[in-house]
């Protein structure tokens, strides 16, 4: 039975990768369009006040990350994290996810991820801890929504079913949508 799984798991992964799901360039210009994100943001219309969140927590052994308004969970949204999620970022490249009291910095329309919005890591102390021990503490952190072969959402529940990412939070492009307007600059994030 045991080898019977592993088949029926390869060719499930060969069709999320390879053929099925994989959106064709029409289905990625409708769910990536740079154009349509900058000119949310150029015109300042990336927020909407009416849902809006207060600050966000992440739980990294749960994969999951709770969304505030006024001291009340408003959404709870499964995400992935670094390959290695285990324990905090020490360096660029170890595929861990930060930990730490972070702020969203700013919202960057990315073409690989859809859209994203960029935490404040690395922190000075973090910064501070890999120059002593001679590293690069690395950058780029993100909440980013899901990779173009993904853009229709049809592979969400693979995705979502493993930590993948390069030290990232990742999550579906509806729940991205919604974090999108939901809030702005300076907005808290912690992770644990």
């Amino acid at each position: 039975m045991f080898i019977y799984d592993k088949i029926i798991l390869y060719i499930i992964m060969i069709f999320l990768f390879v053929g099925c799901s994989k959106p064709t360039k029409v289905q990625e210009s409708q769910y990536y369009s740079l154009d349509e994100c900058k000119k949310e943001l150029l015109n300042a219309d990336d927020y909407i006040e009416k849902g809006s969140i207060d600050f966000i927590i992440v739980e990294k052994k749960e994969r999951k990350m709770y969304l505030y308004k006024d001291n009340k969970i408003q959404n709870i949204l499964p995400i992935s994290l670094g390959k290695n999620s285990i324990g905090h970022k020490e360096q660029k490249g170890d595929y861990r996810t930060p930990e730490g009291t972070f702020w969203l910095h700013r919202k960057l329309c990315s073409p690989k991820y859809y859209r994203s919005l960029c935490i404040s890591y690395p922190s000075t102390e973090d910064v501070k801890i890999a120059n002593k021990k001679g590293l690069d503490p690395g950058g780029d952190i993100t909440i980013h929504a899901q990779p173009k072969w993904n853009a229709n959402g049809e592979g969400d529940q693979y995705t979502l079913s493993r930590n993948w990412t390069r030290g990232c939070m990742a999550v579906t492009n509806s729940a991205m949508n919604q974090l999108w307007y939901a809030v702005r600059e300076g907005v808290p994030v912690i992770i644990r």
